[in-house]
């Protein structure tokens, strides 16, 4: 089974596809939500049906109900089959362990809870704007209500491990939020931030329906426009800026990984099938909360407008004629040991650019 690679080969599709029905799988409700926790900053912005975060409202577009936690649950558990169960891609000293873990916008804090269980001897911070996490979690993990782009007030050097994840068009300037993490790792710990892409691609194939590519190439268009300066200033673009920014802030060793999430069970290799699945999934229960927020209040649209265009992508997704997929990454990167001479760094930063890993990472088609 070759290595996949996006740009390079097609992804060999199930022929069973166009017969796939989502009841066939015995796990469709396999997911649950997460509970809320009482907390005395408990306040929420409702809207169009859905409720939304207020402390610093409007830093991000997703809703904070019950609905937007299932849907993370089903994020977390795509991460998990993307990365084979593991955690994190950082090669963290697993044998000693870190003592200190930052999870940035944790959300309803599924990965912080398992790195808590992961590493029982740490201690595990997990901040974000909206008290939603679980109140299950292990004593080692600590919810604060916080953002992340304000002036971070812990001690320098005290993280081991700087965690963010999915986390697009919520930051107005990542080379500050990087730069913060850079000042609050230990040297030689590292950061690991991992990202989906706004844009879709098509696999190359004579059903693929026109009509369904242009819808979902206006979605993208459309959300990409959002995030530039003259309406949110929180870009969409951020997967392809990871590199770069930890340079600028100075990180080394950078790392990047490429993954495939097909939009449906539609490749033949199993692994890519079931993400595929989840991938659907994904799509159905998300994208409501990826667009009534933005497509209201930036663009103007009616309620009933973003339904019917909701509708009509979420039929584009059933579509077993259909064979999207679009691409997601992690990027992991170190911050220079005390003394290491870092070449190519110049005011602090470095000049050195991200390189794929070699042999490792990618995802996998079949052929």
């Amino acid at each position: 089974m070759s290595k996949m690679i996006p740009e390079d080969e097609n992804i060999a599709v199930d022929t069973s596809y166009s017969q796939y029905r989502e009841s066939d799988d015995d796990d469709a409700q396999s997911y649950t939500s997460a509970e809320s926790i009482g907390s005395s900053v408990t306040r929420y912005r409702y809207e169009n049906g859905r409720r939304y975060h207020a402390y610093r409202e409007g830093s991000y577009y997703g809703p904070n109900d019950e609905t937007y936690s299932n849907y993370e649950t089903i994020v977390h558990h795509l991460w998990l089959l993307t990365l084979d169960d593991r955690l994190f891609l950082a090669p963290i000293d697993v044998g000693a362990g870190p003592e200190r873990i930052l999870d940035v916008g944790t959300g309803t804090g599924l990965w912080a809870v398992d790195m808590a269980d992961y590493f029982p001897n740490a201690e595990i911070i997990a901040t974000d704007l909206s008290p939603t996490q679980t109140s299950s979690a292990p004593p080692n993990v600590r919810f604060e209500v916080d953002d992340a782009c304000s002036e971070w007030t812990y001690p320098e050097e005290s993280f081991d491990f700087v965690h963010i994840r999915g986390l697009t068009g919520c930051i107005k300037d990542w080379p500050y939020l990087y730069s913060q993490a850079y000042r609050h790792l230990k040297p030689g710990a590292y950061i690991e931030h991992l990202e989906f892409s706004i844009t879709t691609s098509a696999n190359p194939d004579p059903t693929t329906n026109t009509a369904a590519e242009k819808l979902l190439t206006s979605f993208s268009t459309s959300i990409l426009q959002a995030g530039d300066a003259q309406h949110t200033g929180r870009t969409f673009r951020t997967i392809s800026l990871i590199p770069s920014n930890l340079a600028l802030a100075g990180f080394v060793d950078i790392t990047s990984q490429s993954f495939v999430w097909p939009i449906g069970p539609w490749p033949k290799d199993p692994k890519l099938k079931e993400i595929g699945r989840w991938g659907e999934r994904n799509w159905l229960d998300g994208f409501e909360g990826w667009v009534l927020a933005i497509y209201t209040r930036v663009f103007g649209w009616s309620y009933e407008e973003v339904m019917r265009f909701v509708g009509e992508v979420r039929k584009v997704v059933r579509d077993r004629g259909n064979l999207f997929w679009h691409e997601v990454r992690c990027v992991f990167a170190r911050k220079p040991r005390e003394g290491e001479v870092v070449v190519g760094r110049e005011g602090g930063h470095d000049g050195g650019m991200a390189q794929e890993e070699e042999g490792g990472g990618e995802a996998e088609r079949g052929v």
